[in-house]
């Protein structure tokens, strides 16, 4: 990890608090497999896969954990620099724009700035990981039929920041020295919803061949 890096990512610039494990738990012990792939420098194709005897949900819980908190340090590293002045509206690039939609306030797709979707997008996200009737923490405590799609609406709204910040924002994260970092963290989260199937193709779509992000598609 470059100086630079080390500067801005030991600040505490986190958009929100990290989500931790408790140590002990079946999914700590599944958290610590997933670092030691990762540090071990395995192939990301690899790295994601589920590991022998290992539930899926579990993995793909700590993933998505893991993915809140690593796409919520890239954002907040830029978060200085996506203003309501710079980005009225979330988007990436003029072909994609992103509205919010929630079950409160904004019931109709609705058209905000890039720093009023992260906000809700975060909080909202916070909500869904900390409910232990869709998250459960305890062993043995089933997962709730409905998983798997608040996993995917939680990892198709996540994306949309990677494409945000690549669109947008990447000669920030140049400037940084950060780039190599971003963009193993995307391929990471691209591999992983590959492997699991957890977001439609077509959603991949804006990053397809754009610099840096290092796939294909």
């Amino acid at each position: 990890m470059s100086h630079a890096l080390k500067q801005v990512f030991n600040k505490d610039k986190t958009f929100r608090p990290k989500r931790k494990f408790e140590p002990g738990t079946q999914r700590f012990e599944l958290h610590k497999k997933a670092q030691a792939s990762l540090n071990a420098g395995l192939d990301l194709k690899v790295a994601v896969q589920l590991p022998p005897g290992e539930e899926q949900n579990d993995w793909v819980a700590v993933h998505v954990v893991d993915f809140f908190n690593r796409i919520n340090l890239i954002y907040g590293t830029i978060s200085d620099y996506c203003t309501e002045q710079s980005c009225p509206v979330m988007s990436g690039g003029p072909k994609y724009e992103y509205r919010w939609q929630d079950e409160h306030k904004y019931r109709k797709p609705t058209a905000l700035s890039a720093p009023q979707y992260m906000n809700l997008l975060m909080d909202w996200i916070e909500v869904q990981i900390n409910n232990e009737d869709i998250f459960p923490t305890n062993v043995g405590t089933p997962f709730p039929r409905n998983f798997l799609p608040v996993v995917k609406k939680i990892l198709s709204r996540l994306f949309r920041v990677f494409v945000h910040v690549y669109i947008h924002h990447f000669d920030r994260i140049t400037q940084m020295g950060s780039e190599a970092h971003v963009n193993t963290c995307y391929k990471h989260f691209y591999y992983f919803v590959k492997e699991f199937n957890l977001i439609d193709t077509k959603e991949l779509e804006p990053l397809v061949g754009v610099r840096g992000s290092g796939v294909c598609g």
